[in-house]
């Protein structure tokens, strides 16, 4: 046990200075983007007077560097700062994009996890069959369109065409969490389609490395039935490959959602960055990357510590 906390420590420092660095970057890059959100609030009536004024006003005539410090001090204290472009506190508006995110990811997860293992399993246990090789094409074959396509696909043949789910994702807390899930099937069926085929081939191959082994051999020679072989004794020593690649495909699901939510005008998180960043509203543009940075680096974490607690090798090295 004493082992396993240091190995945890260690884990959450050097999650710690990833997401320092991280930070960094993020304020480098904002500082990169185009444009000027005085230019695009003052509009026509924008002189260099009142650009200038409203650029004091506002904060933005201060050095880059100061700016950072003061941003990343109120990160440490849980204030996230104010939006330029409405002028109110990002926390309360920024908890409720995440939580639809967060839910849409969710969602994603609960079809997209059990169906990989299953799915992984049977390929395993039927490799070389013609239904590994329909699993095999279907899935390479999702994987290699990109999301927004698939999105388009979906939403011609389920929405407009068949008229069964709805195209546009606005979803709001006066909804009920029947009507939430049905507006957040098309979105959640787009993301599943996208992480599936990474978690299906990686239970697969991790399934079949472990088939040739002395004692799946011995299980075999003593009449186990091939599925108990997978399921009993192959399984449990490939949770940990299977777990790592599951987290990052959850981190994916997290993070990777601005382009599903874009397309069907889902209010998340990923939408907030888009809109933010064409209004060049810095604080909030901001807040979202280092909220994604967090939960990315956090399942990331998550996925090396279940890989050595399940890896007794890895949990008591030499």
């Amino acid at each position: 046990m004493p082992s396993l906390l240091k190995i945890i420590l260690q884990r959450l420092g050097l999650g710690l200075l990833t997401l320092f660095a991280v930070s960094l970057i993020i304020a480098f890059v904002v500082e990169l983007l185009p444009g000027d959100i005085t230019q695009a609030i003052l509009g026509q009536s924008a002189t260099p007077e009142t650009v200038a004024a409203f650029r004091k006003e506002i904060g933005l005539d201060r050095p880059a560097h100061i700016r950072y410090v003061e941003w990343l001090g109120g990160i440490f204290t849980g204030d996230l700062g104010q939006s330029l472009a409405s002028k109110r506190d990002i926390s309360e508006f920024v908890g409720k994009r995440l939580s639809n995110t967060l839910f849409l990811g969710g969602l994603a997860a609960v079809i997209a996890v059990p169906l990989a293992l299953i799915l992984g399993l049977l390929a395993a246990l039927y490799r070389n069959s013609i239904f590994d090789r329909i699993v095999n094409l279907t899935t390479l074959t999702s994987i290699s369109f990109p999301e927004f396509f698939v999105a388009y696909i979906l939403i011609l043949f389920l929405s407009v065409k068949a008229g069964i789910f709805p195209g546009i994702s606005n979803v709001s807390t006066d909804l009920s969490l029947g009507d939430q899930l049905f507006r957040t099937v098309l979105p959640a069926l787009t993301l599943t389609l996208v992480v599936l085929a990474h978690m299906l081939r990686m239970t697969r191959a991790a399934i079949i490395n472990l088939l040739s082994s002395p004692y799946i051999e011995m299980a075999r020679l003593k009449g186990t039935r091939p599925f108990r072989v997978i399921v009993h004794h192959a399984l449990p020593n490939a949770w940990g490959p299977i777990v790592n690649v599951i987290a990052l495909n959850l981190a994916y699901l997290v993070v990777g959602v601005v382009v599903v939510e874009v397309v069907f005008v889902y209010p998340g998180l990923g939408q907030l960055l888009v809109d933010s960043v064409a209004k060049r509203d810095l604080p909030v543009v901001q807040a979202c990357a280092i909220i994604f940075a967090s939960v990315y680096i956090l399942l990331n974490l998550l996925a090396d510590i279940v890989s050595i607690v399940s890896n007794p090798r890895l949990l008591h090295p030499r």
